[in-house]
């Protein structure tokens, strides 16, 4: 008879493994269960981020375009206006000299001053 009447026999240890099957099984599902909902979740703010993400670099690529053709405009001008300012220079380096006389001292001004002043 061996060891047939201690905790039910075969049958006994078969009930045991089902019952153990079962929770192995059930812990499992409610795991998978878990680890799908995470991965939706996850899923969904990554499409979202993406999202968003796409649209940033959108208009980060427009503002840079904007920027660019701005900086462009503004050296065109700074180019023009600079030739203006070295044309202005160079007109009053051409009229300096008849302007101030570095010839005559202070004090033969005045007296010619003084001079035509009088006269």
């Amino acid at each position: 008879k061996g060891m047939q009447s201690e905790n039910g026999g075969v049958v006994g240890m078969l009930e045991v493994i089902e019952s153990d099957f079962a929770r192995l099984e059930a812990d499992t599902k409610a795991a998978e269960a878990s680890a799908q909902k995470e991965y939706d979740t996850f899923m969904t703010d990554s499409k979202v981020d993406k999202e968003a993400k796409t649209k940033d670099i959108e208009h980060k690529t427009a503002k840079k375009q904007d920027e660019t053709q701005a900086l462009t405009v503004k050296r065109e001008d700074l180019e023009g206006t600079q030739k203006e300012l070295d044309a202005a220079l160079a007109y009053f380096d051409k009229l300096k000299p008849s302007c101030v006389d570095a010839g005559v001292s202070y004090e033969d001004r005045v007296a010619r001053r003084k001079e035509e002043i009088e006269s």
